[in-house]
Formats: structure tokens, C-alpha cells, sequence
């Protein structure tokens, strides 16, 4: 899980120092304030590690990536043509990672299940990204690649007490600088005699990202037939196009979902038709072949306990847009983080509130990671409501910002919870000032009515 995130020069971010992420983060804040800024940054790392070109530093995207972020330029806080980028992530692990020391036998050279990443980004004035210096720690052993001169290369060194860097015998090669941002060149293991276990930190931090979900905010028309040749899709989409197949490569694996002790397991399918009737959007959820082996697949829906069954392009358009919403939730492997951008679209407010349940729900049953941008004041009072009552939800599992500008900065404002789901201090203009318009709309009636101002 992601525990915190650090960046500088991104978009509207000028610096962020150690945003703490709990296993459910919210960000609140108006538009072009940066909310979305810092999903993309956290996709633009994904896609990075996904890349297979690694003379690319950093990846921005294109029509296939999760995000297309454009050019250098597009990406630099005030457009600056030579960024300097701040890449900074501490995550933890299931279980903990051990180092074995290579210099002596079975001896463990440091252990833990929380790990840290560090890396420099530079801009070289051409357009050309390099990296002069990244860091990876392991507890609190550190294990740094740094560029010391231009002659000599890049240093590898060390924080632990008892354990050094051994180059290899022969000629003395510059040591050369990462690859992508956060990768270690073949040659740092080479010209080391006991340097093969960076490769395990390299490891743990593309699994961590390849751990990543997202989900954008517009989300595709539903449709009256559905092709499903027996994939297995990796993730719902962009616009959550791959929400039926998932359910149906689930139903084929014959997956089950445990919901806790002393409840029945569920399959994806029926979990995702629990909650739509649980939400009031539907009273029943099921996806059926047209034909055997014609692959071709409808959606059929009841929408109350008397109603016909329909297809689910005659109900309501709120359905299909929290389909892949709860799928990814509970179709993502356990441990992942989701990334999920204004997922109450086209929702009715009750339905908004409920959306706070699903994603508490999925944080304790699946053990998921939830980071969700949103306008949603009834989320936002969904998630108090739990805090205080505090059985599924606390306020240490949740974190919530308020993301501004000012002065041509993004500001991130932390919004602390105490124990009973109330906020500390509450952000001016916060959701606008719906009480300005209840005043106002009292003045407006008095004036028609004729009625004196006091």
C-alpha cells in the first residue's frame, strides 16, 4: 500500500512534501486545482514501468497509456523548459522483503516491509530527461546510485554500518546512471562483485506500481450486446469498457469473494448485483450468453421486485456509469490500489453516499487501496458518518484534502478527522457558499414582498 507521496515541478504542484496515504484518500477542491494533477503523476510513473523502451526516463503517454500528459514543457510547473522533477513514494509491503548479505552465507544483510523511493529528474535543456541521482531504502538502510563527476560516472553507495559496495577486479568503467527513472543500468551489478540484490528493490517497486488501477471519469454508453471470447482483462479501461468481461473471465475462473467471517462467499457477479440493489439503483444484476458459443452477451436487469426484465440499456444511465466502478473494486487483486477520478458522475446524491460504503467495504474485505478525486459533498459526508461511527472506518484508514491555488501554486490542504468524523478546521469556500445563496435567497423574497430589511 502507498503511504506516502512526495513530487515537485508537476503541473500546478510546485512541491509536495510526504502526502500521507491512508487506505482511503480523498481529494476535494475546485476545478483546474490540481486534484487530477496528482493521479496523473502516480499513472505517469505506472506507465513508465510499463514501458518496454528503457531509454524512456519518463514515459508521458500516449493513446494507449492510462494518461497522455503531451510534451515536457506540459508537464513542468510553469512551463519550465529545464525541470527539475522530485520523484518521492514510500509503500508498504504484505509481507516483509529480506536482503541477503552476499559477502557472508545465510546472513541477512536488512529486513523490513517498508520500502522508499527517491529520484532526481533533470532536464538537460534539450528536451533530454536524465536522472543524477535515485535512492531506494529498505527500513532505514538506504541504497543510493549518484552522480559525483562527469568523468568518473556514478557512485553506488550505502548508509549500512557494516556493509560496503566491492567493485569487480579489472579495468576501473565509469559506472553509467539509472535507466528509466528508477532502474539500475546491468553494468551496476557487473562492475560490483556484491550488488545483484538491487534487482529485488527494482522488483518490488514495478510490482507495487503494476499494482496500480485507474479508472477515468467518463465512462462508456452501455450496450445491448457485449463480445467476450475468453480474455481476461487487466483492468476495466479508461472508461471501464471491460467491466462485463471481467465479470465474465471471474465467472469462468470460478472466482469467489470472501465478505468476512460467518458471510457466504460471493461471486463478482453477484457482489456487483448485492451492491446495485444495495444502492437502489436495481433490484436485480445478471449477464447471460445470447446463444452458446456465439460469445455474444447481454446485460439483463429487474429494476424493482415487480418490474419486467429489461436490458441494461432501458434502465437508468447511473447504472452502467457505477458498473465498472464496483467490478474494479472488487475484480483488482487484493492489496492493489485504485485510482478512481469523479466516479459519482451522473449519480444521484443518495447513490453518491453509498459509493463512501462500497469503497470502505472493498478496503476491508478485498484490502484495496482507494484514491478518489471528487466534487461529492454527500461522499465526503458518508465518510465523516463512518469515521464517527467507527466500526468499518477510522479516522487513521482515512485521509482527505482540500487542493487549491494560490499565487499560481497548487496547495494542498490536509483536512484532519477526529474521532468522531468531525473536521479540525474547515476550508474557506470549501463546496462554495451554499449558505451565501439561502441568505441571499431570503433577502430577494423579502424585497418582492415588500418586506423591510431589518
Amino acid at each position: 500500500m502507498l503511504k506516502s507521496l512526495s513530487l515537485s515541478n508537476f503541473k500546478a504542484w510546485r512541491r509536495i512534501e510526504k502526502m500521507r496515504l491512508a487506505p482511503i484518500t480523498a481529494l476535494f477542491g475546485t476545478n483546474s486545482s490540481g486534484k487530477s494533477s496528482i493521479l496523473q503523476f502516480i499513472l505517469m510513473l505506472k506507465q513508465t514501468t510499463d514501458s518496454p523502451d528503457r531509454s524512456v526516463v519518463l514515459h508521458l503517454g500516449d493513446d494507449k497509456t492510462p494518461v497522455n500528459l503531451g510534451t515536457l514543457s506540459d508537464i513542468a510547473h510553469a512551463h519550465s523548459d529545464n525541470p527539475e522533477i522530485v520523484i518521492g513514494v514510500e509503500w508498504s509491503l504484505a509481507r516483509a522483503l529480506q536482503l541477503k548479505d552476499p559477502d557472508t552465507q545465510n546472513k541477512v544483510l536488512t529486513k523490513s516491509d517498508e520500502l522508499s523511493f527517491f529520484s532526481r529528474v533533470v532536464a538537460n535543456g534539450g528536451g533530454k530527461l536524465t536522472v543524477p541521482e535515485m535512492r531506494y531504502g529498505l527500513g532505514d538502510t538506504t541504497f543510493t546510485l549518484a552522480k559525483r563527476d562527469e568523468k568518473e560516472g556514478y557512485e553506488l553507495t550505502t548508509n549500512h554500518k557494516l556493509f560496503r559496495f566491492k567493485r569487480a577486479g579489472g579495468r576501473k568503467w565509469p559506472i553509467p546512471g539509472p535507466v528509466k527513472f528508477y532502474g539500475f543500468a546491468d553494468e551496476v551489478r557487473t562492475y560490483h562483485q556484491n550488488a545483484g540484490f538491487l534487482s529485488e528493490l527494482e522488483l518490488a517497486f514495478e510490482r507495487m506500481l503494476h499494482g496500480v488501477y485507474y479508472l477515468g471519469p467518463l465512462r462508456d454508453y452501455p450496450k445491448r450486446e457485449y463480445t467476450w471470447a475468453g480474455g481476461d482483462p487487466a483492468d476495466m479501461g479508461r472508461r471501464g469498457e471491460y467491466a462485463i468481461a471481467a465479470i465474465l473471465a471471474a465467472r469462468e475462473r470460478g472466482e469467489k469473494i470472501s465478505r468476512g467471517r460467518g458471510k457466504p462467499k460471493y461471486s463478482l457477479e453477484r457482489y456487483v448485483a448485492y451492491w446495485l440493489k444495495q444502492l437502489n439503483l436495481i433490484d436485480e444484476f445478471r449477464v447471460e450468453e445470447i446463444k452458446k458459443g456465439t460469445n455474444l452477451y447481454r446485460v439483463h436487469v429487474r429494476r424493482s421486485p415487480g418490474s419486467s426484465e429489461v436490458l441494461i440499456t432501458d434502465v437508468g444511465f447511473g447504472v452502467s456509469q457505477v458498473l465498472p466502478v464496483l467490478v474494479l473494486c472488487y475484480y483488482a487483486p487484493e492489496g492493489s490500489t485504485i485510482l478512481f477520478e469523479q466516479p459519482e458522475i451522473h449519480l444521484h446524491p443518495s447513490v453518491q453516499r453509498g459509493l463512501a460504503d462500497v469503497f470502505i467495504d472493498a478496503m476491508n474485505v478485498r484490502k484495496v487501496q482507494i484514491i478518489v478525486e471528487s466534487h461529492s459533498e454527500d461522499f465526503l459526508r458518508r465518510l465523516q458518518l463512518r469515521v464517527a461511527e467507527k466500526q468499518d472506518l477510522d479516522e487513521t484508514k482515512a485521509a482527505i484534502y482540500f487542493c487549491d491555488i494560490e499565487n499560481g501554486e497548487g496547495k494542498l490542504v490536509p483536512l484532519e478527522l477526529d474521532t468522531y468524523g468531525n473536521f479540525l478546521e474547515w476550508p474557506e469556500d470549501f463546496f462554495g457558499d451554499p449558505m451565501g445563496d439561502i441568505r441571499a435567497m431570503q433577502a430577494a423574497v423579502m424585497k418582492r414582498k415588500g418586506i423591510p430589511e431589518e
